[in-house]
């Protein structure tokens, strides 16, 4: 098992588990917190914001 802690994409503080989404590293923590988030929740619009960060590194 690896012991690498990378930059998470949305938390902005470095994690060892986590999943990648291309270049985008997401903790389990966030990865947890995005997904049990309501879109009427005023925390979700802040992962929107975050997760368009994926669509700018993808295509650039």
């Amino acid at each position: 098992m690896m012991n690498k802690k990378c930059l998470c994409g949305i938390c902005d503080q470095e994690k060892q588990e986590g999943i990648h989404l291309y270049r985008l590293f997401i903790c389990r923590e966030c990865e947890q917190k995005i997904v049990q988030t309501e879109p009427k929740e005023v925390q979700y619009h802040y992962f929107v914001k975050k997760l368009r960060n994926l669509n700018q590194m993808t295509f650039h």
